[in-house]
């Protein structure tokens, strides 16, 4: 046994996200997309959030052409929804809707119609597939932007095809980055969390956010307390939230 074994790593305080106030990306409507499946669940993840010390909610389900067709009627109602009974139950917190635009083959057709759900100063969160990055992308960021669109990419670390100098190139263009918390536990893998960790040491994040779906993520969320990435993104004068 070494000399050194005996002395235990000094844990980091644990930090909170009442730093953040606003949580902006989040799948809490029921029964829409891929999250809460019906009220009592969006409830209950609405006050895990706030106990995680967020005091505002922007809840953004995805907006896809082929598989979750929600318009801004639906997501607004479902809102309504839910700040409803948060109102019934006296839960002080504020909570807003946008949406996640998914980039695909029919996205042109929702620029030209400018009926995005967007939040703050015109932001609008959008995502790309997994796999590869969109056709034409510089064409499309352009037109958003044109029309006057801030826009905001969602977790970019998890596009595996990129590296740092396209990160820098979105940004270049005038792109902001949102950074997922639960990245930088490891939850979705190893590869992830280091893209994450070279975005934050970049200093390339403009946002975070939980993309909390269930209460699997609230568990994983917590992780972020003690987690050093988390408490150098804490203190970054260039977040949005």
């Amino acid at each position: 046994m070494s000399w050194f074994s005996g002395f235990k790593k000094k844990e980091l305080e644990s930090i909170d996200f009442s730093v953040l106030k606003t949580d902006i990306h989040s799948h809490l409507i029921p029964g829409i997309d891929d999250g809460a499946q019906n009220l009592e669940e969006s409830l209950d993840l609405v006050c895990a959030l706030q106990e995680l010390g967020f005091s505002k909610i922007i809840t953004t389900p995805h907006t896809m052409s082929d598989f979750y067709k929600n318009t801004p009627e639906i997501i607004i109602s479902g809102r309504a929804d839910v700040q409803n009974a948060l109102d019934k139950l006296n839960i002080d917190l504020e909570f807003g809707a946008a949406s996640e635009y998914y980039v695909d083959f029919d996205f042109q057709k929702k620029i030209e119609k400018k009926k995005f759900l967007t939040f703050g100063s015109k932001y609008l969160l959008i995502e790309f597939p997994f796999i590869d990055e969109p056709i034409n992308i510089d064409e499309t960021i352009f037109n958003l932007q044109l029309a006057g669109y801030n826009v905001v990419l969602a977790h970019p670390e998890r596009y595996l095809y990129y590296g740092l100098q396209d990160y820098e190139r979105l940004t270049n263009k005038g792109v902001l980055l949102q950074l997922n918390l639960l990245s930088i536990t490891g939850y979705y893998s190893p590869e992830v969390k280091k893209q994450a960790e070279k975005l934050i040491n970049a200093d390339l994040v403009s946002f975070v956010g939980t993309d909390c779906h269930n209460m699997r993520h609230i568990e994983n969320l917590k992780l972020c307390f003690t987690n050093p990435l988390w408490h150098k993104l804490s203190v970054s004068e260039k977040l949005l939230n």
